[in-house]
Order: structure tokens, then sequence, then C-alpha cells
């Protein structure tokens, strides 16, 4: 199931949608005779690719996004546990450890690492499953984290959770209510929060890894389509499908209790309430 969602997911992803209806416009252009709707949904693909990789569209809609929570500022409440939710990484020899994890990641982990140093004593969870390798994606920020000096009784590491419902999960069953700062990137961060505070948790929220800045002068970064800003459109798309999976999620177990409230008649119920309902009607004139 879980395979199946990311499947889905990355297959609705901006660019791999778009470029699929180019190719049925192509098919369609090829192999029929609707030049005119093969046309239109050529058009369609160029046009969209265009405007999800131009800044002044991708920038505001991620913006508005990663901006709902304001930059970590050092609280006067003490902290026990900061907690760096996972991402993505690689397993290659060839390479430093930091460099195998993805950029979000090395974000998320140096965030983490700075909060770290400000409250001594406090503990840095690591979280994430492998992911199709053969070191979970937690022990791999765990060894970064060690080689910048994270002392490793100070580590704890959650290797088992493979998306962000499963590791507010397990984090409440490590910590419980206990003071907590949650790390992930900015855009990331609205949908965490809603996953942590419907368990009952109240993390402080740390926002690391923004994408979306509206202060670009030069016009060559500005107005020419980049890859940078198609990874806008794919960031904001991304989290707006993950708000419609909890909605939906929240919708059919919300329906599945209200079900199981619900009074069941059993068998011998309903031949009781026929019984009465018989008893009740008149009785039919023999004399007629």
């Amino acid at each position: 199931m879980f395979e199946l969602k990311k499947f889905v997911s990355s297959m609705l992803m901006p660019l791999p949608g778009l470029l699929l209806i180019g190719f049925i416009g192509l098919f369609i252009l090829w192999f029929s005779k609707r030049k005119g709707f093969a046309s239109f949904l050529l058009t369609l693909s160029l046009i969209g690719i265009f405007l999800l990789s131009f800044q002044p569209v991708t920038t505001p809609l991620l913006k508005s996004t990663e901006r709902i929570y304001p930059s970590y500022i050092s609280p006067e409440v003490p902290v026990e546990y900061i907690l760096v939710l996972g991402n993505g990484h690689v397993v290659d020899d060839e390479i430093s450890p930091i460099s195998e994890l993805s950029r979000a990641a090395v974000m998320r982990l140096t965030e983490g690492i700075r909060i770290y140093r400000m409250y001594p004593g406090a503990k840095l969870i690591l979280s994430g499953y492998k992911g199709g390798t053969t070191v979970s994606h937690a022990r791999m920020m765990a060894r970064v984290a060690l080689s910048l000096g994270v002392n490793k009784s100070d580590i704890l590491l959650l290797e088992s959770a493979q998306d962000t419902h499963e590791e507010a999960i397990q984090t409440l069953n490590s910590v419980g209510n206990k003071t907590l700062v949650l790390v992930t990137s900015a855009s990331h961060m609205p949908r965490a929060m809603a996953e942590f505070k419907q368990l009952g948790m109240n993390p402080t929220p740390a926002p690391t890894n923004y994408l979306a800045h509206s202060e670009i002068k030069q016009p060559w970064e500005k107005y020419a389509p980049k890859a940078k800003y198609l990874e806008q459109s794919e960031r904001f798309w991304y989290e707006q499908m993950g708000r419609w999976f909890m909605q939906l999620k929240d919708f059919l177990i919300s329906n599945e209790r209200q079900a199981q409230k619900t009074p069941k008649l059993e068998i011998e119920d309903v031949m009781e309430k026929v019984d009465e309902l018989k008893q009740s009607l008149p009785l039919p004139n023999k004399d007629k």
C-alpha cells in the first residue's frame, strides 16, 4: 500500500503529468485525424511546463506554505528532544557520508544539530527507514551527526517509520508529551504539525530548507524558466496532495467510527418488532 501511494503520487507530479498529456497529444496527432484536439493537448503541456518553471508563478505558491511557521528562535523554556524528520539518501562508499544524504536531509540535520547545541542535555531523534537501500536513513544521518560532534549517547533512532504519520506515532511512543522541537523542511512543516497535533502533541516547529525567495533582482534569474522553479511547483503540489490525503483519511476514519457507534439490530430484535406489529394490526372480520 505504501509503495502504491508513493508511485501514484509521483506520477501525479506536475512534470510527469504534463509530459503524459504531451505524449497523448503526440499519439493522437500521429494516429488519428483529430489534429485540433492533439494541438490543444500539446499546447497545454508546453504552456503548463513553462508556467510551472516560471519564478513569478511558482515562488508565491510555495512561499504561502513555507512561511506559515517562522524560523526557530531559542525560547526560554528548556528543550528535551529535537526530532529531525527523514528525507532521502543513497548508499555509496565512494563519497562522504554527508554527500550520501539528500539536500533536504542535510539542511534538516544541520538545523537539528544547531538547535541541539543550544540545549546541553537534549537528545537528538533521527528518523527514516531504509527506502530501498541497505541502511536506514536515520542511521545515515546518525553517521553524519557523529562526525559533526554529536555525542552518541544523545542520539535516538526511529528506523522503521515510512511516512510522517508513522514518525509522529513512534515519537509519541518514545517521548510522550515531553518538550519537543520538530525539524523538517519549511514546505512540509504545516502537514507535519497537523499530524503531531492530531495525536495530542504540540511540538515547537523549526522549519528549514526554504526554497521560495521573492527577492530576486536579476531578470535572467527571475524570468527564465528553470528547473529549480519547477521543483518549487512540485513541492507545493506534493504537500497539497498530502493535505488532501490526510483529509480523506480523517473522513474515512470518522465515518468508520460513526458506523461502529450505530447500534446494530439483531435477528431476535427484528422478529420481536414484527410480532409487535402483527399484534397492533386489526384482526380480519371472518363473518364477511
